[in-house]
């Protein structure tokens, strides 16, 4: 399940310039958000709080259309509040900084020389800005990321993808040379997981290394023919220090079967290397361990069910002392997120999504229910070493990832405060509209929730059209939250409404909410979104019935190409890495484990449920319109999936048009990629459900 917000761009510049709803005049000195906007915005995250709490460093990523790059730098700003500055502008990027134990050092990632490795620059607190020239700490071959300082300063652990088999950096630089070298370019494979989700294995293992921060060796302290950490897509660290220095907590799969295995272990190891422990014990998966300021447990996060990726992920305590271990939030029907320590280790902070946000929630060590904190959808919590002050990234619909501050303070609520301001100046420039919240009967008499965005300019006279959006997942939300994909703001910024609801298999709404899309995906979660469209029509007269049309992508995807042989109430849709054939799917996919889960067994165990839900069973009841959009290193839901349904629509005669691209996975990442496919996109819906002429969308029509 996509838990974080990868980077995607948007081009409506076209569509804006054709839109009716909108004027100068109504929407006064601001214009309606653009492609060009989205390229101004700078990707803000990763907070972290220097020891004398004076300073927070954070990445800021800037994106250049016309080279075709994302560029990662980093900023300081004030804790107390004020300017923030760039303090990195290095032609390679530099991102993931770290202040050491001291406050005197900074540690970050920089490509500069030799591929991906590890800096260390002197900083000067009273200044705030570093104090000498950065020098190079690793040179690995098979390069260097994800530091993380030891409490006594002396050492840093990080990560590196090497040959299970090579004792060395020689042997691990001579095979990658040998490789490169060579004329051919096959690969033999004796195992699952021979590609993962857009690449293809390289036969590398990531491991954890220790090296002085002074230089030498690096050592290898996780060796073994398995992952440390294993893959992820982002988010809280899957490893931490001990803070006396002398213990490295981590995560790991060490199962037969790494595809159809869900089951990552949190282990303890010397960071001198050793004999690594196993300290836990589910049979779901385990990860994220964090270890309490005093050094007496380890907080990780758990799911309690095998195989099933979107269990609900419950806060677990870990003892070192006695070796026992306690659920935090047995009670606590939300998923935990990232999490942090107070500094006292009598508290921990933790995300987690409810009803389309994803507030701060605080917990007592000795027990209690989670109470919510800050309001918002927020991210990336850490504490000031004082314990008195949380800094986090929060973001909205209508505003991307910025830093934010609050004042912790035992019981209500507390009030945030925006400390980096560097999207302000574009976004003071633009007419967005806030997310409506709604709710409607759902499948078996269910409250569900949606969200209504309106169009800039919006005149409650007019008749506007739908672009009616489908999340992915499908264990996701809709709501409060900025993407660069799928942008709603800018979906409905060339004159359109937006509907987005959260169906069954949305998370946010309690773990039996999300179990109810299991073994059920065009059943209970297509009512809900067809009851939630229904409710529209019948609640807000501005919305034109008549144009709609329905879009999604990876569960979305599937949901449309289900929803093309069981109605033809939409004018028009786009499918984008939607899954067509349940049987074709099973086979190409690599993380077996969610359809294993999610269609309750194998196609020769459980036929029956892959044939009631596969949309290739429903061909001959395809009438409507459909783009179709897939990227060929997508490996979740491979590219043949894309290529069926357009072949099958071709054959019996829908209008349909594909938009491949041959250097894109299950996300469209690259920039100049994103302009083209929001140009597609934009240009499809306008043909089918676009009315050019501002007064031909008039009341009543």
């Amino acid at each position: 399940m996509l838990r974080k917000l990868l980077l995607l761009f948007a081009l409506v510049s076209l569509s804006v310039a054709q839109s009716g709803p909108q004027s100068t005049s109504a929407l006064g000195s601001k214009h309606p958000f653009t492609f060009e906007d989205m390229m101004a915005l700078k990707r803000v995250g990763d907070p972290q709080v220097s020891l004398d709490g004076r300073w927070v460093i954070f990445s800021a990523i800037d994106v250049n259309l016309a080279e075709n790059t994302r560029k990662p730098h980093l900023w300081l700003v004030p804790a107390a509040g004020g300017d923030a500055k760039q303090i990195t502008n290095g032609a390679a990027g530099e991102n993931r900084g770290r202040f050491s134990p001291d406050g005197k050092s900074l540690s970050y990632t920089s490509s500069a020389v030799g591929g991906s490795q590890i800096w260390v620059v002197g900083f000067d607190s009273a200044a705030g800005s570093p104090s000498a020239e950065a020098r190079q700490l690793t040179s690995l071959s098979t390069e260097a990321d994800g530091a993380v300082w030891a409490a006594d300063g002396k050492h840093i652990v990080f990560v590196s993808e090497v040959y299970p088999d090579c004792k060395d950096d020689a042997c691990n630089k001579v095979r990658d040379e040998e490789l490169v070298k060579s004329k051919v370019k096959a690969k033999v494979f004796t195992r699952l997981f021979y590609r993962h989700w857009s690449s293809y294995t390289r036969f590398k293992r990531s491991h954890l290394f220790v090296v002085g921060t002074e230089g030498g060796v690096p050592v290898d302290i996780t060796p073994g023919d398995h992952d440390v950490p294993p893959f992820n897509l982002g988010g809280q660290d899957l490893y931490a220090i001990s803070p006396d220095g002398q213990e490295v907590a981590f995560t790991s799969n060490i199962d037969e079967v790494e595809a159809t295995s869900t089951n990552n272990e949190v282990f303890i190891v010397p960071i001198t290397g050793g004999t690594p422990k196993k300290i836990s014990s589910s049979p779901g998966s385990d990860s994220t361990p964090l270890y309490s300021a005093d050094g007496r447990y380890i907080a990780y996060r758990s799911q309690a069910r095998a195989g099933y990726e979107s269990d609900r992920f419950r806060l677990l305590l870990f003892d070192r002392k006695s070796g026992a271990t306690a659920d935090l939030t047995k009670n606590f029907d939300r998923w935990v997120e990232a999490f942090t320590w107070s500094p006292d280790s009598s508290t921990i902070y933790f995300a987690g999504e409810d009803h389309g946000g994803s507030p701060l929630w605080r917990i007592k060590v000795s027990g209690g229910e989670p109470q919510k904190a800050i309001p918002g959808t927020n991210d990336d919590p850490v504490i000031s070493p004082d314990g008195k002050t949380i800094f986090f990234s929060r973001q909205s619909a209508t505003a991307p990832n910025a830093i934010y501050r609050a004042n912790l303070a035992e019981g209500g609520a507390a009030e945030a405060q925006q400390l980096s301001h560097l999207n302000d100046g574009v976004l003071s420039q633009v007419a967005m509209s806030p997310l409506e919240s709604f709710e409607f009967t759902g499948a078996e008499k269910t409250r569900v929730q949606g969200f209504l965005l309106r169009p800039p300019g919006f005149n409650a006279g007019q008749k506007y059209p739908v672009k009616f959006l489908i999340h992915g997942g499908p264990q996701g939300q809709w709501g409060e939250e900025w993407s660069y994909r799928w942008n709603a703001e800018l979906m409905a910024a060339s004159g359109y409404v937006v509907i987005l609801i959260n169906p069954r298999g949305s998370t946010g709404y309690g773990q039996k909410f999300i179990d109810g899309i299991n073994g059920d995906w065009g059943g209970k979660p297509i009512i809900d979104l067809m009851n939630g469209l229904d409710y529209v029509e019948k609640t807000y007269s501005f919305i034109d019935k008549e144009r709609e049309c329905a879009l999604g992508a990876s569960y979305g995807g599937y949901a449309i190409n289900w929803l093309l042989g069981h109605t033809t109430r939409f004018k028009c849709m786009v499918s984008h890495d939607g899954m067509f054939n349940t049987i074709s799917a099973f086979g190409t996919t690599e993380e077996l484990w969610f359809n294993i889960w999610e269609f309750k067994g194998t196609p020769w165990t459980n036929p029956k449920t892959y044939q009631k839900w596969s949309p290739n069973q429903y061909v001959t009841k395809f009438k409507t319109p459909t783009l179709v959009v897939h990227g060929q290193l997508d490996y979740r839901l491979d590219v043949s999936e894309g290529f069926q349904l357009f072949t099958t629509l071709q054959l019996i005669k829908v209008p349909s048009k594909m938009l491949y691209f041959p250097d894109e996975g299950h996300w469209v990442l690259k920039p100049q990629n994103s302009q083209l496919w929001y140009k597609t996109v934009g240009e499809w819906v306008d043909q089918w459900i676009k009315i050019p002429n501002t007064a031909a969308v008039t009341k009543g029509r």
